[in-house]
């Protein structure tokens, strides 16, 4: 999946779970904003926009944007 599709679908309601270094991540959303979650302990992060999560999300000291190439979604 292209990034483009991936935000697009976000923007459409999809959550995802998705796995980078063996460590499984969530991306879920509410009225309130969009959710980067580790799953392993439930830290979460929390965002305005589709945009801020990929631009501002960090796992592992990089963004989502920047490791989207090797998440397994």
């Amino acid at each position: 999946m292209e990034l483009k599709e991936f935000k697009d679908r976000i923007l459409m309601g999809e959550e995802f779970q998705f796995y980078f270094k063996d460590e499984s991540f969530w991306i879920s959303q509410n009225e309130n904003g969009y959710y980067l979650t580790r799953e392993q302990d439930g830290y979460s992060q929390s965002f305005k926009s589709v945009d801020d999560l990929f631009r501002l999300g960090i796992i592992q000291g990089k963004t989502l944007e920047e490791i989207f190439d090797v998440i397994d979604i």
